[in-house]
């Protein structure tokens, strides 16, 4: 998965939890990055302390609404809520806020907040390149939800049929997804979908909200040559009418076997039967924050103002 990002050149399996200069040195780093959430060892130490002091740490904010907390609570919910035009239940938003919620209170990452898509971060995302003359224009759509190494292989496949690709992907509205897959998918909403698509190597472009069944204006306005979809059961549109009609019809539809089985259904399967381990990870994680945070609060206070406070 992480070597299908375009913005990785090289990945290091196995590399140890806590970030060494040596490490650095090691892989020719020059820094090494992390989000503006702590990551601690088991005795509550900053995992890039060493890195820190010698100057050699790059810090980026992280994006605020998406978390894995938040992936595993809607899988466990069952909720529509993270759907777009969707009004988040009180429900919701109560479990949300205390799914695996240590009981000393909350801190401001191991939580949920709400994804909110700006143009910028789509541009940011967004490779701005249109198809050059020569390139070969595939077509491929679908819910691409909870974006996983099945899609990632799926797409190096399709990446792979011609000699100057141009892969645009088009993405199903939260609506149209939910009417073909059922419960509460897609897990992931359109916004956040859009960006997980957007950040593979393979793809060059993405249709937000694109219509089920691919049409012959679609194909005209993006001049495709090619139209793919995996070994997964295509469901008729509402109308009965097969959505692969028109590209058919034209002699250039192409099923691609990805070799992986892995499927969105399957990984949320994994997720509920390990509800458990997950709740649990998420109070350890949060308390040790919590200890954290409060250990440095401590530090910055100076006595004086500490005794106020208690006062």
């Amino acid at each position: 998965m992480v070597r299908a990002i375009k913005w990785v050149d090289e990945v290091v399996p196995a590399a140890p939890y806590v970030t060494t200069l040596e490490t650095l040195d090691k892989y020719s780093c020059d820094f090494c990055v992390h989000g503006d959430d702590i990551t601690l060892t088991v005795d509550g130490r900053d995992t890039y302390e060493e890195v820190k002091q010698a100057g050699r740490y790059r810090e980026c904010r992280r994006t605020q609404g998406v978390s894995t907390t938040d992936l595993v609570g809607r899988m466990l919910l069952v909720t529509k809520a993270h759907h777009s035009c969707e009004e988040m239940s009180s429900e919701y938003r109560e479990y949300a806020d205390s799914f695996g919620k240590c009981p000393g209170g909350r801190n401001p990452w191991t939580g949920v907040s709400q994804f909110l898509q700006t143009s910028q971060k789509i541009i940011q995302f967004a490779s701005g390149k249109e198809p050059q003359p020569g390139e070969t224009v595939i077509y491929v759509a679908g819910a691409f939800d909870l974006f996983h190494i099945g899609h990632v292989d799926f797409l190096e496949k399709v990446h792979g049929l011609a000699e100057r690709p141009y892969v645009i992907a088009g993405l199903h509205f939260d609506q149209e997804v939910n009417h073909y897959k059922g419960k509460n998918y897609p897990i992931m909403n359109l916004h956040e979908r859009t960006l997980s698509v957007l950040a593979c190597r393979y793809v060059s472009e993405v249709v937000i909200g694109a219509p089920y069944s691919v049409t012959a204006e679609l194909l005209d306005h993006f001049k495709v040559d090619l139209v793919c979809h995996g070994k997964t059961e295509i469901v008729p549109d509402k109308d009965g009418s097969d959505p692969y009609q028109e590209p058919k019809r034209r002699g250039i539809f192409c099923q691609i076997d990805s070799g992986n089985d892995l499927t969105t259904d399957l990984i949320v399967q994994r997720i509920i039967k390990n509800r458990l381990e997950y709740e649990a990870r998420n109070q350890k994680k949060e308390a040790k924050e919590l200890a954290f945070l409060e250990a440095r609060r401590r530090q910055e206070v100076p006595p004086e103002r500490e005794s106020d406070c208690d006062f």
